[in-house]
């Protein structure tokens, strides 16, 4: 099965909560309310250096993917 890059989920529990969930590499879950991300992913500390560079044009991703998902639910 083929995954789209991103997708929005929700919970009732959280009823404030907006998540994104990225599913490649580094696979993870951010929540736009307050920026948390919890990652699927295990990572040494070379890795954790890396990911801080790509971190900014990952969660900017997930934003962008957010607004145009509701642009087309408002229009």
């Amino acid at each position: 099965m083929e995954l789209p890059k991103f997708i929005l989920g929700d919970n009732t529990d959280l009823p404030n909560a907006i998540f994104v969930i990225h599913t490649e590499f580094p696979r993870f879950i951010i929540n736009l309310e307050d920026d948390n991300v919890e990652w699927f992913e295990d990572f040494d500390s070379q890795d954790e250096k890396e990911l801080e560079m790509e971190m900014e044009g990952l969660i900017d991703e997930a934003t962008a993917f957010y607004d145009r998902e509701v642009a087309k639910y408002d229009s």
